[in-house]
């Protein structure tokens, strides 16, 4: 019995202990969809079937989210994208009001190199989401 117990303990510790992988861009491709393509469009261009409606009540349309990068330098800034999401960083746009994704931030986490080289645990939906748009920058 003893060595039962000890066995699954043991087994326990392993799994906590075996890293997360990081989702496929096809994962966040399916939560966008779900989440994101009202507003910034099923490729994210920000044209949306709100879009327009969006553009008319805050003055701004959509951001299209395929020019990230280059808004950015040429490089992918994963901490900026996590935060923006997140909501963390609201506000700091005046006229934007993006809704909250509060089930994006539930569920297990993976590590994610936020671009420091540092490792951040991240909700794996927040991350799948930031993984697919990573993919479509043009």
């Amino acid at each position: 019995m003893r060595f039962s117990a000890w066995m699954l303990l043991a087994s326990l510790g392993v799994s906590a202990c075996v890293p997360q992988e990081m989702p496929e861009a096809d994962e966040g491709a399916a939560l966008f969809a779900e989440n994101c393509a009202m507003c910034h469009g099923p490729a994210g261009r920000g044209d949306g079937e709100l879009a327009g409606e969006i553009k008319a009540e805050q003055g701004l349309a959509p951001a299209d989210l395929t020019r990230i990068t280059r808004r950015h330098g040429g490089t992918f800034p994963r901490a900026f994208v996590l935060s923006y999401i997140d909501g963390y960083t609201r506000g700091r746009v005046t006229g934007v009001d993006m809704p909250e994704f509060g089930l994006l931030l539930e569920g297990e986490s993976v590590p994610v190199d936020t671009g420091d080289g540092v490792m951040s645990p991240v909700p794996r939906p927040l991350a799948a989401i930031m993984v697919y748009l990573e993919s479509i920058q043009r």
